[in-house]
């Protein structure tokens, strides 16, 4: 018995390299940060596609990962003192990885603060607010009539991106030096720009700076790479 087969998640999604990290997502900006992250690093990994048209996410096997059900997810069979580590919350996942391998990361403790700080930004602010940018502009909740949830939205989501313009200044990155807080943050501009297509309505496509960080980003070889992960279906 290998370490992963004490997990539930492997019935349903086997393993091709038990000693691989296992993840699991779905194309959407919280798995690209961690793909790119992958990437990045070269750990070797499995992708397992989590389909969200065929509810994989609320199967008892992904539960037993994630009984948040949401992706992503990862499962490292070479965790902590060798034993396997579950874990979920994409901003949890990039932080860990990033200790793993003592990259992307700042090596001092201040510089590490203010890299979760920025990282906490991302998850509490950018992420959820372009989210609902994208809900109101693109999605279900066009077709409510009253304009004001959909104006806090793009309004919130424009003062966002003041605050990461003011950072950015004219650094190449967000804390100078390329960054989990990078891999964190640009997935999400790609989304506001080329999923949701609210540059206009947010005022992104008037931020040049924010968007020749956005390419910068999308150049590098690892995220190229990463955008077309996951690619396996479930068994």
């Amino acid at each position: 018995m290998n370490a992963l087969s004490a997990f539930p998640v492997t019935r349903r999604w086997p393993p091709r390299n038990p000693r691989a990290i296992q993840f699991y997502a779905t194309a959407s900006p919280n798995a690209l940060k961690v793909a790119t992250m992958l990437e990045e690093t070269g750990l070797p990994y499995d992708a397992h596609l989590v389909s969200f048209d065929a509810k994989d996410q609320f199967t008892p096997e992904f539960l037993s990962l994630n009984p948040n059900g949401k992706i992503p997810a990862i499962i490292d069979p070479e965790g902590p003192d060798g034993r396997p580590l579950p874990l979920w919350e994409s901003g949890a996942i990039l932080l860990y990885l990033a200790e793993r391998t003592g990259r992307f990361i700042p090596p001092d403790a201040a510089g590490r603060w203010r890299a979760i700080q920025w990282l906490m930004f991302q998850m509490g602010g950018v992420g959820p607010i372009f989210g609902q940018v994208g809900h109101f502009h693109r999605w279900a909740g066009r077709a409510i009539e009253d304009p004001r949830p959909r104006q806090r939205y793009f309004d919130e989501a424009r003062r966002l991106l003041g605050v990461l313009d003011g950072q950015l200044g004219n650094r190449d990155w967000l804390l100078g030096d390329y960054s989990i807080v990078d891999m964190a943050v640009c997935p999400w501009l790609r989304q506001l720009r080329s999923v949701y297509l609210a540059g206009a309505e947010t005022g992104l496509d008037a931020m040049p700076r924010i968007l020749a960080w956005l390419d910068r980003f999308l150049a590098r070889p690892a995220v190229q790479r990463a955008l077309a992960v996951p690619a396996r279906p479930c068994p």
